[in-house]
């Protein structure tokens, strides 16, 4: 049924599209058919209703179906300007012309997209929660009980809360959708949340106070560390368009056991060893797990049951590797010199 409204959107795309006549009709069949209101994708919110085999199957056709849509807009954009008659504008020549300035999505915009199309093909649906959190879903949820020391690797910004009521704060990451997602759904499925983060932290090259992640969550009643190093492969591989080694190494999180680093071969010097990544082959990424068995119960499932895996990274981190950007502060800074590169 989904494959058929598909195919179906795709075909008025192309009628629509054909029959527009000025660029200002393209934009808006932009917002039509691709837009966060779209019927497009409300269809793609529904693959969780669907088999696991067919949310691979949609969700392959349907960024398949996207890529198809936006060329046609692009190349029926180009078509136009290029068709554009001086002559049959009236107009006032002497009129001192006004510049236009047409803008573009922001990098991490564009790097979140494209996370987000590889793992909707991946079969995975795409969830979200709010950036400001009680302290159950940002600490106590996640194995992380009133003064556990782990939450000081996770200091964030607390809001004034009324009187009687539950602590709330800025979340320090997004792994709180995980628990609100698990609360309200059933094994098996596969979800990744991007979205913003904050931490109380200076800011260097490297930090930021506000900052962007993505977190992969995938659970079913056998899953192990095999299918998320596979997983992760698949994805670095498809992102960096070329092959990409993962290594694990033993770390610690709270809310996964065991816990793991990710490092990614160095795409630099090829995994060879260069000053990118001091010679090692291996570039630090970011972590992931197991989901600990607590996460499990305070999302009300029952102990042992199920297994899963869950990772977090960050979205400015992929980027700085991708473009090979030199300082995370440029991402926020508003300075158009370095937005307009991409």
């Amino acid at each position: 049924m989904l494959k058929e409204k598909i195919v179906k959107i795709k075909e008025e795309a192309r009628v629509a599209v054909e029959n527009a006549k000025t660029v200002e009709d393209v934009l808006q069949l932009e917002i039509q058919f691709l837009g966060r209101k779209s019927e497009f994708v409300g269809i793609l919110r529904q693959l969780k209703d669907v088999s696991a085999q067919e949310k691979k199957e949609v969700g392959q056709l349907a960024n398949s179906v996207k890529v198809e849509i936006q060329n046609l807009l692009d190349q029926k954009k180009k078509n136009l300007a290029s068709t554009f008659d001086a002559k049959a504008e009236k107009i006032d020549v002497t009129v001192p012309a006004i510049k236009l300035r047409q803008g573009h999505l922001h990098p991490l915009t564009q790097i979140q997209n494209e996370i987000e199309d590889i793992f909707t093909s991946m079969g995975f649906e795409i969830a979200d929660g709010p950036e400001v959190e009680t302290e159950f879903y940002n600490f106590d949820a996640l194995n992380m009980p009133k003064d556990h020391p782990a939450r000081d690797m996770q200091d964030t910004f607390w809001l004034k809360a009324e009187a009687g009521k539950e602590k709330i704060a800025l979340r320090p990451m997004t792994s709180a959708v995980q628990v609100r997602y698990m609360e309200k759904h059933q094994p098996p499925f596969r979800i990744i949340a991007p979205g913003r983060c904050f931490r109380n932290e200076a800011t260097d090259t490297t930090h930021e106070h506000s900052f962007n992640q993505f977190e992969a969550l995938v659970v079913g009643d056998d899953i192990n560390v095999g299918n998320m190093k596979y997983m992760a492969e698949q994805f670095f591989s498809a992102f960096f368009k070329q092959e990409v080694k993962v290594r694990l190494r033993p770390s610690y999180f709270p809310f996964t056991e065991p816990s793991f680093e990710f490092d990614i071969s160095c795409l630099v010097c090829g995994h060879k060893g260069c000053s990118s990544c001091r010679g090692a082959g291996w570039i630090e990424l970011g972590g992931a797990g197991m989901v600990n068995q607590n996460v499990f119960v305070a999302s009300g499932y029952p102990r042992g049951k199920y297994q899963g895996f869950a990772w977090g990274f960050g979205l400015e981190r992929l980027a700085m590797m991708k473009y090979k950007i030199d300082d995370i502060r440029h991402f926020h800074s508003g300075d158009l010199r370095f937005i307009k590169q991409f």
